[in-house]
């Protein structure tokens, strides 16, 4: 017999459910957090740029060939593509859920690589990424210059150069995005009228810029090999790429025979200003801008936005005095207080179990071992969910929450069996035990297979559902286990070395419970006895009940989880196609102004 074994060594029954704690105390300390499980698909992002092209021009040329390649990839549900009339590129690849996110990228690279040969040369200049990336952002930032001491551009570009990688080196960290990139660029505004007068085309000016804004290598001096012997060797270094709009400026588009010739500045004008003007931030009616700190995938939100904070805040004491910055969307403070409740509810729920067995059981003696198997199975779950690729979130908490009530129930069972056999045949504990654990070994592994029965099919269930309730079910079932565990090794070594050899008097309270319970049993087995008598009553309540139970079913609201007011408010807004940025940026004032008025 398996409890004979722990009961004649409770040392080794209590290093067993150390063990057990230990494995789950360490398993806690590495367990993402999170509000729900990882519902979303993997999410792999294919990124690129077609200098100076519109957006139907990038959809034919660059999305289509892209999309007909990666399209078929293993495993992929579906893709969303945007081609924006500054030239970008943006396809999203989503794949099912559970899909190993690196294979994932590697699949979708590899096609990538089968399409470059079908891009544009432009775009294979500038290069293709792939890069996996959690739709879950952990921080949303918001960078201002208070006095409008700097604009947007200058502060965009400040927090490329000072923030962003600072931010990506953050562990668990999958990407960090400049919604409205200003970065700097060089842009030539062309003057259709002197184009006209020198005969020249648009398409002229760029080979021009692009043939003599380039980085040559001019070779070296006293380089291998040589019949002379040189102390020294040099590298010649060629005029490096173009860095100030004058050198723009200066670019020849023309030499005529008589030693004149056309410059850029000639027929365009030339500035240093941001690659693209298609949107503009705000905070607080203040030009911003945007940045966002997303997920890798199975990341800790908690410890990510913690992580990001400090360093941002570590970063501020370089910053210029004008430039500030806040946080306009921080999912943190919701979590933790979501978190922060169940945690609250699972403590009163522990006492609430706690209180009710004493009551039961009527000795603290007798409370203290089903107790003790309460830590071993809710701690040692945590071990579990590591191995499983589990975290700690909204759902399996809610597990564990229900399972505190059930994991005492073998513990019970064991030691109110020895305490029976104890005082029916007069034995001694440890003897007592012994017969008891023969009797009911069976039973308890029966209750642990078929109650893990219940919840493991909900880990095969698949969709969306599935994916979500997994993770829920399969806590329960392994807290069951580990219930079981325990009750056929530290509660029978606990029985059989702390239960009482002689019945003590109840205390007042414990004998006034008694005999209310007596009571409420005794009016119980009468009812019963009287529905046995008058059998039809009892269908017909019985129907009655189904009835009833179905009508309000039906009229209950569904949902997948609860509503929960988060804090934040979304509003979304729709101009007609062709809308300028200006007419936007006055209708979200708009928008803003009557929120600032409601109280």
């Amino acid at each position: 017999m398996i409890s004979k074994f722990f009961i004649e060594r409770p040392r080794f029954a209590a290093v067993v459910s150390i063990f057990f704690v230990l494995l789950g105390i360490l398993a806690i300390q590495v367990l993402p957090i999170q509000e729900y499980p990882a519902l979303t698909p993997p999410q792999i992002m294919v990124r690129t740029v077609y200098p100076g092209a519109d957006a139907e021009t990038v959809l034919k040329t660059v999305v289509t060939p892209l999309e007909e390649s990666i399209n078929g990839v293993p495993n992929m549900i579906y893709m969303s593509s945007t081609a924006s009339s500054s030239g970008d590129v943006n396809i999203d690849v989503y794949f099912e859920v559970g899909t190993d996110v690196n294979v994932a990228k590697m699949d979708v690279n590899n096609r990538v690589q089968m399409a470059l040969s079908k891009l544009p040369e432009e775009v294979r200049r500038q290069g293709v990424q792939v890069r996996e990336r959690s739709p879950d952002i952990a921080l949303a930032v918001a960078f201002i210059s208070q006095g409008g001491v700097r604009s947007p551009v200058e502060i965009s570009n400040f927090v490329l150069i000072n923030v962003v990688e600072e931010l990506k080196r953050i562990p668990g960290v999958g990407d960090v995005v400049i919604f409205d990139d200003k970065s700097y660029s060089i842009r030539v505004w062309l003057k259709p009228d002197k184009l006209a007068k020198y005969g020249l085309t648009p398409i002229e000016v760029a080979q021009a810029i692009a043939s003599q804004n380039q980085q040559f290598s001019a070779g070296g001096i006293a380089q291998e090999p040589t019949d002379k012997a040189y102390s020294f060797s040099y590298t010649v270094k060629g005029e490096p790429r173009f860095e100030k709009v004058s050198q723009f400026e200066n670019i020849i588009l023309r030499s005529n025979p008589d030693g004149s010739k056309l410059l850029l500045k000639d027929v365009a004008t030339v500035e240093l200003s941001s690659e693209n003007f298609n949107g503009q931030s705000f905070y607080k009616k203040d030009p911003a801008i945007s940045v966002g700190i997303f997920l890798a995938p199975n990341a800790n939100l908690l410890e990510v936005n913690k992580k990001a904070k400090e360093t941002l805040k570590e970063l501020s004491h370089n910053f210029p005095e004008d430039i500030k910055f806040y946080y306009p969307y921080d999912p943190a403070p919701y979590v933790k207080e979501a978190i922060k409740e169940v945690i609250v509810t699972f403590v009163i729920a522990l006492v609430l179990v706690v209180f009710v067995i004493y009551l039961f059981l009527g000795s603290l003696k007798a409370t203290i071992i089903p107790v003790l198997a309460i830590p071993v199975s809710i701690i040692g779950t945590f071990a579990g969910m590591y191995a499983l690729g589990f975290s700690i979130n909204l759902l399996t908490l809610f597990g564990l929450v229900l399972a505190i009530g059930l994991v005492v129930d073998d513990a019970i069972i064991v030691i109110e069996n020895a305490e029976r056999i104890k005082r029916v045949k007069r034995l001694p504990s440890k003897e007592a035990t012994i017969e008891a654990m023969q009797e009911i070994t069976g039973p308890i592994i029966a209750i642990v297979l078929v109650l893990s029965a219940v919840f493991i099919p909900a880990a095969f269930l698949g969709g969306f559902t599935g994916a979500f309730y997994r993770q829920f079910a399969v806590t329960i079932a392994i807290s069951m286990i580990l219930s079981g565990i325990v009750a056929l090794t530290l509660t029978p070594a606990l029985c059989a070395r702390f239960l009482e050899e002689e019945h003590k008097k109840m205390s007042l309270p414990i004998r006034l419970f008694n005999l209310f319970f007596f009571k409420s049993r005794k009016w119980f087995v009468n009812t019963v006895k009287n529905f046995l008598r008058f059998v039809p009553i009892g269908i017909a309540v019985f129907i009655f009940v189904v009835i009833g139970t179905i009508f309000f079913i039906k009229r209950l609201p569904t949902g997948l989880v609860p509503f929960e007011d988060d804090g934040l408010l979304s509003i979304f807004t729709n101009l007609p196609p062709g809308s300028s940025l200006k007419r936007t940026i006055n209708v979200a004032n708009e928008i803003s102004d009557t929120l600032a008025k409601t109280k």
